[in-house]
Formats: structure tokens, C-alpha cells, sequence
């Protein structure tokens, strides 16, 4: 095949290839390609121009033995680091062998698979250090203290404490499994947002710092969507609100709109759930909703948390087809905003 017809080629594929002569120049580059490895690679010796050492090798195989092969390259793109599966295959140019490399960006697998092995990390450890603190208790109770009535009463105390705790764990990892296996499925149903907020501050109502919580809200907020999740929401981000908003601090729970939302470029209800607590330092928040991230991993855990709980939120909200926006500052306390659009029959109406 002529290197002209070589050429178009290349530079109609939609990802990163380039052609290296039998002379060990590139010889051509496609645009994705030319963004890799800078304006100046066609024409250059293909060590000069590659610079990446394994693709380096592959190519220098491949045009001395014909033998394909592939190679890897990581890439930093800032702020993030690319992964580049590269695939090295003889061809034959108008003057020998030359080698075709073709780039394929592994960046999201190879996320996926770094997210699964610090979830199962994550899981082993959240529930390795109770069982720990249980396989101690157990021993100390037969042994040392298998007559003293306090000791057991002040350990079996902490195994409950513990129990109620992965108990809680557990449930909050069957509940994301499951919002997780629904996220692409929009929900169909109409729902108020109002009474669902009503409904989750009155299954509050019975535990600590139930008093501390009060509603703003018009008369109906319908959306479209899962009551029983959107009652998980609200749950969690008040929850969290009467947890680390002080012993005596406000919990303020607003319900505004419908306005057009900039972001969502749709009608929306705004959910707006404040505390008066310590706030949250501005380099904590993006991964506020990663599984098992916290910005306090000791005084989360004594508040009984499982790390999961704004995850969860996230997960649901975005199966809503809405965001969530958490600003915050240290000293002034927090304001967690669930943005959800209106439901299809009120957008029309507007």
C-alpha cells in the first residue's frame, strides 16, 4: 500500500495512531496522535519522538522481526494521569517494513478496577476491626474477666456498639449495591418532595437532636421519582446535619423553587439541608461522596458512621437525573443541596 493511501488512513481513525518508517522516522500521525506526543514527532527518529521506552522496544522488535506486540504508557494530563494501551503491528510501506501504532485509552478500566480493589479494602478493613475488638472481648471474657460483672457489662456494651455498627454497614453496602444496579434506570413515578421530608424528619423524630430540626417548604414539590430513596436522602443528609452539627446547632431544612437550574438546564426543586457545625476545610469536599472517605475518621466512626452515606445520596440523586452541590467553610458550617428536576407534567406546565 502507498504511504499516501498509509496516511489518510491514519489520520481519519478517531484515536492516536501513528506510522514508523522502515528509515525509523514517524512518518505520520493523526491529530490525537500528534496531541501525545507534540507537533514537531513526524519526521523525527522514532526514539525522539516516542520517548515512552516499552513503545520504544516494541517498535524496534517489530520492524527487526516483524513480531507485533503492545506496550503501555501512563501519561500525565493534569490534573489526571492517563493509561495508554498501545498496539505495535507490522505493515508493509513502499520501501520495507514499517510499524503501525494504534492507542487505546485504558484510563477508565483501569479506574474501575483501582475503585473495586479499594472497595473490597475498604470493606475488609471496616469489618476486620471490630471483629477484631469482638475475637479480644471473647478471650478477655473467658479468661480475666469471667468473674468480674463490670468488665462484662463495659465489653459486652462495646460489642453491641460494634454489632449495631456493621449491621449498619452492611445495610448501607446492600443499599448502594442496589442504587448502584438502578442508576441508568430513570425513575417513572410521581412523588412529593415535601411529604417526603415530612415523613423522614418524623422517622427522626424518636432519636438525639430530633428537636434541633425545622422546615421551610412550600405546600408540594412533586418530582419524578423513587419515594423510598429520595427518603433515603433526605434521611442521610439530615442524619449527618444532627450528627456533626453540634450538640446544640440548628438543622435547617429548606424546599425552594421551581427554577431553572444552570446546571441541570431543566426546572428544578431545591433541597437544602444546613447545619451550624465546624465546617469542612475547601480540599475535603470534592470526595466527600467517595465510599468510605472522611474528613474525621476516628469521631466518624464513635457517631456510629459507615462512610457510605453521602455516596448512597449521590448515586440516588444522580439515578434522578439531578446534582448535589455541598459548600462549606470552617467556623461557619455546612449546606448540603439536592437540585432534582420537577416532574414532567409541572415543566410543562411552566
Amino acid at each position: 500500500m502507498a504511504d499516501a493511501v498509509f496516511r489518510e488512513i491514519v489520520e481519519a481513525l478517531p484515536f492516536p495512531v501513528a506510522l514508523v518508517g522502515p528509515d525509523q522516522r514517524l512518518r505520520a500521525a493523526n491529530e490525537p496522535a500528534i496531541a501525545l506526543f507534540g507537533v514537531n514527532a513526524v519526521g523525527q527518529h522514532f526514539v525522539v519522538s516516542l520517548r515512552n521506552p516499552a513503545i520504544v522496544s516494541g517498535v524496534e522488535r517489530v520492524l527487526a522481526r516483524g513480531e507485533a506486540t503492545e506496550a503501555t504508557m501512563r501519561q500525565l494530563q493534569d490534573p489526571r494521569e492517563m493509561l495508554w494501551r498501545a498496539v505495535i503491528r507490522p505493515v508493509t510501506t513502499e520501501d520495507g517494513r514499517g510499524a503501525l501504532i494504534s492507542f487505546e485509552d485504558i484510563t477508565a478500566v483501569e479506574e474501575t478496577g483501582q475503585m473495586r480493589r479499594d472497595f473490597v479494602a475498604n470493606v475488609s478493613h471496616e469489618l476486620r476491626t471490630p471483629l477484631t475488638a469482638f475475637r479480644g472481648f471473647v478471650e478477655t471474657l473467658r479468661g480475666a474477666a469471667r468473674h468480674d460483672a463490670k468488665a462484662q457489662d463495659r465489653f459486652l456494651e462495646i460489642m453491641e456498639r460494634e454489632a449495631e455498627r456493621m449491621s449498619r454497614l452492611i445495610d448501607d453496602l446492600l443499599s448502594l449495591s442496589r442504587v448502584e444496579q438502578e442508576v441508568r434506570v430513570q425513575p417513572r413515578e410521581q412523588a412529593d418532595l415535601v411529604a417526603i421530608t415530612e415523613q423522614a424528619i418524623a422517622l427522626l423524630s424518636g432519636g438525639p437532636g430530633a428537636g434541633r430540626i425545622t422546615l421551610d417548604a412550600p405546600s408540594e414539590a412533586v418530582v419524578q421519582g423513587d419515594v423510598r430513596q429520595l427518603q433515603q436522602v433526605v434521611t442521610n443528609l439530615v442524619e449527618n446535619a444532627l450528627k456533626y452539627g453540634g450538640a446544640d446547632g440548628q438543622v435547617r431544612i429548606d424546599i425552594a423553587g421551581p427554577g431553572r437550574d444552570a446546571v441541570l438546564q431543566r426546572m428544578a426543586w431545591r433541597l437544602s439541608v444546613t447545619d451550624e457545625g465546624e465546617g469542612i476545610e475547601e480540599h475535603h469536599i470534592p470526595r466527600l461522596t467517595e465510599r468510605f472517605y472522611r474528613v474525621d475518621s476516628h469521631r466518624s466512626r464513635e457517631m456510629g458512621g459507615t462512610g457510605l452515606g453521602l455516596a448512597i445520596v449521590k448515586h440516588i440523586v444522580t439515578r434522578h437525573r439531578g446534582r448535589l452541590r455541598i459548600e462549606s467553610e470552617p467556623g461557619k458550617g455546612s449546606i448540603f443541596s439536592v437540585f432534582l428536576p420537577v416532574s414532567g407534567r409541572e415543566e410543562v406546565s411552566e
